[in-house]
């Protein structure tokens, strides 16, 4: 059955050409060719400020990307989130774009008499793309793949997306030609699928 889809390229290096970059495009290539309606969102090309307060947070403007990204994920039922690994976590700007669309109205709605928000996006489900330089297995057994479970739990799965599934790839810095078409394959496998 065919899906509404929703690519979040979290590489912030606006000139492209990055393993990431070449993972997305397999993914929306191999989803589009089974069926599926995807749409592509770009981080590095987005205008929008980083928050700075609560009341940013809760009133704040929203940039006309921000809206659009808005609508994007609002009207699909399969995220997608590829990034790599800096700093044992996402890259600063994918997280101030996580802030700046998943903000209350949207992504959360207050609970009753101050209790824990609600998550708005229930019925979605995604899949996690994270590369790195380490082995994906040290990531997992050594570091417990830390910034991982806190964004599949407390980002997506606090706004009701569920189920989240994770593809780790690690040592894409020496990575060969055979290995990175084998990848290639796995990723259009997922795209194909729309998981």
């Amino acid at each position: 059955m065919p899906k509404k889809i929703v690519v979040i390229q979290g590489h912030p290096d606006p000139n492209g050409g990055h393993f990431d970059h070449m993972l997305g495009n397999t993914y929306v290539r191999a989803a589009e060719e089974a069926g599926h309606q995807v749409s592509l969102i770009q981080i590095a090309e987005l205008d929008f400020p980083i928050l700075r307060s609560k009341e940013d947070w809760n009133h704040g403007d929203l940039s006309e990307d921000v809206l659009k990204s808005q609508r994007l994920i609002g009207e699909a039922e399969h995220l997608v989130l590829i990034y790599p690994l800096w700093l044992g976590s996402m890259p600063a700007l994918l997280k101030g774009f996580l802030e700046q669309v998943l903000r209350p109205g949207f992504a959360l709605e207050n609970g009753s008499k101050g209790g824990f928000p609600k998550g708005k996006l229930r019925g979605k489900s995604s899949r996690v793309i994270v590369t790195m330089g380490m082995p994906a297995f040290f990531y997992r057994l050594f570091y417990r793949s830390h910034s991982l479970k806190s964004l599949e739990r407390n980002i997506l799965r606090f706004c009701g997306v569920k189920p989240v599934k994770s593809t780790l790839i690690g040592l894409v810095d020496g990575i060969s030609g055979n290995k990175c078409r084998q990848l290639k394959r796995k990723i259009a496998k997922l795209g194909t699928a729309g998981v």
